[in-house]
């Protein structure tokens, strides 16, 4: 169990070692060297540390002969530093980091083999000054205890919930058969405003003049009967190009038009969505997925803007490609029933005065854990970069920036 504490906080000291701000990042990806360490025998060393000595045993001859007086036994003499020394061979090693993690990668061995060495020689240091005897330590080793048991067992509840018969999946696709459908569609975005545009006179009066209370009043009313009118203009616009294309109007050709009237500037427009699940789109635009092939929407508004579809054709995921998609939804829907289940098997009353109001639910029900309460700087950003979109997921249409007076920003293609 030490061991296994020493390799969760080797991790711990690697992780916040790759979030050290400043390091140079490579020009080009360095090519990992060939990995030769499957020729090395199990029994050879691969790390020896000179001036340590390895932990023995007390003999249980040592031990009653250390029970007489000190006159009928003489001790041994203890061993130099120099005589010492500490060999951990490839198997030992190669135990020690499986405990951990069933995969380690080549450069994780070599960090775990610069590290180890010092670990080992400097606890051995404490241990001589009884640090290990303290009640801090102690206390430490307590708690560290309680949190390396408590993700051993969110681990072995993951590797039950994964034991998903191949029956059960095909039972789940068949019963939400709806799910796995995909949609070829085409999507028009008409934007739900154009940005109002001011005259030289205007933009001059807003440089010079500071206007009392009542024309910035009148001048705040104004602009938004600027905006509306705006919202207004593009509603008829969406409507007009929703009879357009339901007479069989190129959407790529409308969409450039719905762009351009609303000052966004595009050199390329995509309208086709080759492979929509009902997932991806907002339930409000659910309807979408009830059109036959050929078919086009009504006008569908929401905040963001006006869209109008199209629907080409509708074909099925076939189950061979569903079941990993399948056996993740189930082994969650289970770990998370476990989980609830042993976190509702107990109660917890808290003094709030001392304590103050309780900790935010994680994910799974309880107490936020630690490692959810704050990651160092770097690796926070690292873990804020976008996924990658779900399989069957919808990109999100451009959204109409506004505009400069001087000129209108292009706006990003879809």
């Amino acid at each position: 169990m030490r061991k296994r504490w020493l390799m969760c906080a080797l991790f711990v000291t690697l992780a916040w070692g790759q979030a050290v701000p400043g390091a140079p990042a490579p020009s080009q990806p360095a090519q990992a060297p060939e990995d030769a360490s499957a020729a090395v025998p199990p029994g050879a060393p691969v790390i020896t540390i000179i001036g340590v000595c390895s932990a023995q045993p007390r003999p249980a001859a040592a031990k009653a002969t250390a029970a007489k007086p000190a006159t009928a036994a003489k001790a041994p003499a203890a061993k130099s530093s120099a005589d010492c020394k500490t060999v951990i061979t490839k198997a030992e090693f190669e135990k020690l980091a499986g405990h951990l993690a069933p995969n380690l990668t080549p450069q994780m061995k070599k960090q775990l083999a610069a590290l180890l060495p010092q670990w080992i020689a400097l606890s051995n240091e404490a241990k001589k000054k009884g640090i290990d005897k303290t009640p801090q330590f102690e206390d430490r080793v307590k708690v560290l205890k309680m949190q390396i048991l408590t993700q051993e067992l969110r681990q072995k509840i993951q590797e039950e919930a994964a034991n998903i018969p191949p029956e059960e999946i095909e039972k789940y696709y068949r019963a939400h058969a709806d799910t796995y459908e995909q949609f070829n569609l085409d999507r028009l975005f008409v934007p739900r405003t154009k940005p109002p545009e001011l005259g030289a006179k205007e933009k001059e009066d807003d440089k010079d003049e500071k206007l009392s209370e009542e024309a910035q009043k009148a001048k705040e009313a104004e602009e938004k009967a600027r905006t509306e009118e705006g919202e207004q203009a593009m509603s008829k616009l969406a409507e007009s190009l929703r009879a357009r294309a339901a007479a069989g109007e190129d959407f790529a050709k409308l969409q450039k038009e719905a762009f351009e009237a609303a000052g966004m500037k595009m050199q390329a427009t995509t309208v086709n969505l080759p492979s929509v699940r009902r997932s991806a789109l907002p339930p409000a635009q659910a309807a979408v997925f009830d059109l036959k092939p050929g078919e086009v929407s009504q006008v569908i508004n929401d905040a963001g803007g006006h869209y109008i579809y199209k629907a080409n054709s509708k074909s099925e995921v076939p189950l061979d490609q569903a079941k990993n998609e399948i056996r993740s939804k189930l082994q969650n829907d289970r770990m998370k029933e476990r989980m609830d289940k042993l976190n509702s098997s107990f109660k917890v009353e808290s003094n709030e005065a001392y304590f103050g109001p309780p900790l935010p639910a994680g994910p799974m029900g309880g107490p936020m854990r630690p490692n959810q309460m704050g990651t160092p700087p770097r690796m926070q950003n690292q873990r804020n970069t976008p996924s990658p979109a779900p399989p069957g997921s919808a990109p999100p249409p451009p959204q109409p920036q506004t505009p400069a007076p001087a000129q209108p920003p292009a706006a990003t293609p879809n």
